[in-house]
């Protein structure tokens, strides 16, 4: 197979619709780490049917959608266009898209195909995603410590005929997979054997079932008849019941009538009663709280009256302190009279002695004022 153009939009770092074209001879991808030249081995595996994450270094298939930079936003789709040619020189276009929650969908040709068909196509052409053909990094080395079975694999796909293996596990499988059908219908046909065999026995009770339906159906109709010969003559006893029962009804209803209207006499006067209750209750309550109230005035006065007889007692033992203080005054007082009276007799006795005596006289008027002076304060 011929790979003449590759184009990649979305994938991993190929944000932007780009084209690759491989003219004939040989085709060189240089450039700097990091630019982007493994992404386009990759796109080549991933259009092939690649379905390995690891293989893709992502850690889902969703991954190799350009997830978005600082500067620009993620896409939400990834798509690559394979066009080539086959051995017999027909024109191929392969795409895979791939969209985010939606998985992946391949088109050949324009048409929609399976991944598994196109996995076939590319092995016919001795190619395909996992082909030695398509060497990446440490892929030589796997190569030289690959086992012989991994070894006739790739001598396999190199003689081109891995698509035959393929075809033949697709042929082994279907075989499996008739053989097993097989088996299936065996068990089919043993279970149709025993509903045949039960059909016929619920055939024969079906017909049998009809027989016992026609008998029923005609004592079914005799019957018919006779209970509608009972309910005709019901029917005529019933009106006579239902005219002695109308005529009951009309006594009833006026007996009715004349309770409902006793009846709303007796709620006018219930409303009457319900208003001079409530009316009643209105009184009691407000008789309650003045109840309170005087009892609480009481309660005051009691208190008040308490006080004025605490007072009155100590008024009165504060009155004999009063006298006691007032006799000792009085007392004080006629010792003072009496003395004046003897001092009068000396100061006409003792006017010769008049210095002495005014001296006496002096002290006696300042014991004088001093015994006024407690009697003042007496």
């Amino acid at each position: 197979m011929e790979i003449s153009k590759l184009k990649l939009s979305g994938f991993k770092s190929f944000v932007e619709p780009s084209t690759v074209h491989i003219e004939p001879g040989l085709t060189g991808v240089v450039g700097p780490n990091g630019c982007g030249k493994s992404n386009l081995l990759e796109a080549i595996r991933w259009v092939m049917g690649e379905n390995s994450p690891k293989s893709m270094r992502s850690g889902g298939m969703e991954d190799v959608i350009f997830a978005g930079t600082q500067s620009r936003p993620q896409r939400d789709f990834a798509e690559v266009v394979l066009n080539g040619a086959d051995d017999d020189g027909d024109e191929m276009e392969v795409v895979r898209r791939i969209e985010r929650g939606a998985g992946s969908a391949y088109r050949l040709n324009g048409r929609d195909v399976r991944a598994k068909d196109v996995a076939l196509i590319f092995a016919d052409a001795a190619t395909g995603a996992h082909s030695p053909a398509l060497v990446s990094q440490g892929k030589i080395a796997q190569v030289i410590a690959a086992r012989p079975t991994e070894r006739r694999q790739m001598l396999e796909e190199a003689a081109g005929i891995a698509g035959l293996h393929v075809r033949r596990r697709d042929a082994e499988s279907k075989l499996r997979q008739t053989e097993t059908n097989l088996e299936r219908l065996e068990d089919i046909m043993a279970g149709l054997d025993s509903q045949i065999a039960s059909l016929r026995r619920q055939a024969k009770q079906a017909e049998r079932y009809r027989k016992l339906s026609d008998e029923i159906k005609t004592a079914e109709a005799r019957l018919v008849f006779a209970r509608w010969r009972d309910a005709a003559a019901a029917a005529e006893e019933a009106k006579k019941a239902a005219a002695a029962a109308e005529a009951k009804v009309n006594e009833t209803q006026k007996a009715a009538d004349e309770a409902q209207k006793a009846q709303r006499s007796a709620a006018e006067a219930l409303a009457e009663a319900r208003e001079e209750q409530a009316d009643r209750r209105d009184d009691a309550s407000a008789h309650g709280h003045r109840m309170a109230a005087l009892s609480t005035q009481l309660e005051a006065a009691e208190q008040r009256l308490a006080d004025l007889d605490r007072q009155k007692a100590r008024l009165e033992a504060d009155k004999g302190d009063a006298d006691r203080l007032t006799r000792d005054a009085a007392e004080a007082l006629s010792k003072l009279e009496r003395g004046l009276a003897e001092s009068e007799k000396a100061l006409s006795t003792d006017e010769e002695r008049r210095p002495a005596l005014e001296r006496a006289q002096e002290q006696a008027e300042r014991d004088s004022r001093t015994a006024e002076l407690a009697l003042a304060k007496a």
